[in-house]
């Protein structure tokens, strides 16, 4: 009889997660049969009770907010990538027992990003600064030769900002948010923000954009995203974002390799069109 491997998302809320139907899908395509993923509610007061709970049957867990940083303490130990912004999503559960974190979405957004052909830019700007725009900062440390100019709404974010540049050795220029519209015209803009914040740009496109990278999948497409199509720009979404972080999660906790990206992808696709 196999052996039932399981394999979860944690976060709070966790209702509207695609990862069950990305790495579900996978399993599908690799044939592995005796593979479970599932999802769970769980805070930071949970995790450490739910960590503690897990027995020999679990290879990993995603994790979403407000999760990345609050399980570092209970791990024996994170990948370099995972250090650089102090934020996990990814937990890699050993035979041994020994719990590994990572952070994918760095790497799945270089990923993403090399998927549309953009590889090397020599500037770009940064729309937002919470969590997603660290991580936007760091993918940006390996392809963007020049300054990377942040639009932020306080002085506080501008700080934060400047401290990641200086970890990630970015040169991060700050600009405040009522200039936003600036931003469009820089070859690669990553929006960071969260739904609607963004929709009032959608009228500033420039006639010749570069590309966006809009983390949002849903709503999607957003204002900025459809404008943005409208005028010729290269766009990548969210669930580009997702699709790619997620593959490198199944190679990582299944150990098989590719992981199958259109599959992923055509079930992300089918599953927020039912939505």
């Amino acid at each position: 009889m196999s052996t039932q491997h399981r394999a979860a998302v944690l976060g709070s809320p966790i209702a509207h997660s695609l990862s069950p139907v990305l790495h579900r899908a996978a399993y599908a395509e690799l044939g592995l049969d005796d593979w479970s993923y599932g999802r769970f509610e769980v805070d930071e007061q949970a995790l450490p009770g739910f960590i503690e709970g897990l027995d020999g049957s679990w290879a990993g867990l995603s994790l979403t907010m407000p999760l990345k940083r609050a399980v570092i303490p209970l791990l024996d130990g994170i990948t370099d990538t995972a250090a650089s912004v102090e934020a996990v999503n990814t937990v890699v559960l050993g035979e041994d027992g020994r719990r590994t974190g990572d952070n994918t979405d760095i790497p799945g957004m270089i990923a993403a990003l090399r998927e549309r052909g953009v590889d090397k830019v020599e500037s770009a700007a940064i729309l937002g600064a919470g969590a997603t725009a660290s991580s936007a900062l760091a993918a940006l440390s390996g392809i963007c030769a020049g300054p990377v100019t942040a639009y932020v709404r306080s002085a506080a974010r501008a700080d934060e900002m400047r401290g990641w540049g200086e970890r990630l050795d970015v040169d991060v220029r700050i600009a405040d948010w009522a200039e936003a519209d600036r931003a469009l015209t820089a070859p690669l803009v990553i929006a960071t923000t969260p739904a609607g914040a963004a929709d009032a740009l959608a009228g500033a496109v420039p006639e010749r954009p570069g590309t966006l990278f809009d983390v949002l999948y849903e709503p999607w497409p957003t204002r900025l995203a459809s404008a943005w199509t409208d005028q010729g720009g290269a766009v990548v979404g969210g669930l580009d974002l997702l699709v790619h972080q997620a593959v490198l999660q199944v190679e990582q906790m299944t150990g098989r390799s590719p992981a199958p990206l259109a599959a992923m992808r055509k079930a992300g696709e089918e599953a927020l069109a039912a939505r």
